[in-house]
């Protein structure tokens, strides 16, 4: 027979004597996200300190580089930006144009081309459509160097050597098969009922992707726009091919040139102008990267 002792709930003493425990647990949690956090912020300084360690240099003079490691230089250094900026044979901001002319016509093509592509793939049925699909994921796996020499002698055939054209219009084709593939499973993410609703307020295809498909798709087109604008901002190997007059050179093919365009390498300048060509790619990724983060984190969500 159980007795009402037995029954009775924990006293509060006993409620107490069982704090510590969960006390203890806490401590232990608040100390592994401490040295957890402290981790991550060493990694970053190790990640970060090359940067760094260039913009510090940007205001050194050129005999003092490459002394230490330190990151505080002795005196602000600015003529290395004043130099820097007019050291080649055209003002450094003409380089900055060209590279912005390059990317412009870049960003729009993928826009245009990739999303039509997407859109063909992800909601229309047509035959060979996996076939296609297919091929296009097969050219992701392909190195710029395969390609290169072949479309050398097509743009050579056409004319289109040290001109914009070689590295513009074959984004207007649709050729970046990464782009397209982000996009069509942005797209497949999407309800197909909305384009129902649209067809029957009689809506066609060209309809549908202008007034739902593309409004909804802001994320994946902010991606594609970021990533073809570092991607084309950064590309040298494309560039140095198909530029040959120093005149169209944009602003990795100028900052090539601070190595020989002197008996020795101008260290300082080059590096001022480093930190000056990074600048648009911290302003485009800063002001879309709350779309970038969306884009791909929904890209992958069914």
């Amino acid at each position: 027979m159980v007795t009402k002792s037995a029954s009775r709930k924990p006293t509060a003493p006993a409620r107490r004597a069982k704090a510590p425990n969960g006390s203890s647990h806490s401590v232990r949690d608040h100390r592994r996200r401490f040295f957890t956090h402290l981790g991550l912020i060493a990694f970053a300084v190790v990640m970060l300190y090359p940067l760094l360690w260039m913009l510090s240099s940007s205001f050194k003079p050129t005999t003092e580089i490459f002394r230490g490691p330190g990151l505080i230089p002795d005196g602000l250094m600015v003529d290395n930006y004043t130099e820097g900026w007019t050291a080649l044979p055209f003002p450094f901001h003409h380089y900055l144009i060209n590279s912005a002319i390059v990317v412009a016509g870049s960003i729009i093509g993928n826009l245009v081309a990739c999303s039509l592509a997407a859109y063909a793939f992800a909601r229309l049925e047509f035959r060979g459509k996996k076939l296609f699909f297919a091929i296009m994921l097969g050219t992701i796996m392909l190195p710029i160097h395969v390609v290169i020499v072949p479309q050398y002698i097509l743009f050579s055939n056409l004319g289109w050597i040290n001109t914009y054209l070689p590295l513009i219009v074959p984004k207007l084709l649709a050729t970046d098969g990464f782009f397209i593939f982000l996009m069509v499973q942005f797209i497949r993410g999407l309800p197909k009922d909305l384009d129902e609703a649209a067809r029957i307020d009689g809506c066609g295809h060209l309809g549908i992707f202008a007034r739902v498909i593309l409004p909804l798709s802001m994320p994946a087109l902010a991606t594609t726009a970021i990533f073809t604008f570092i991607w084309t901002w950064n590309d040298f190997l494309s560039q140095l091919i198909f530029l040959t007059d120093p005149e169209m050179y944009t602003v990795p093919l100028a900052l090539r040139a601070f190595v020989d365009s002197q008996s020795q390498t101008s260290w300082g300048p080059l590096f001022a102008m480093s930190i000056v060509a990074l600048g648009p790619i911290f302003g485009f990724f800063l002001a879309g990267q709350r779309y970038l983060v969306r884009g791909i984190a929904t890209t992958g969500i069914k």
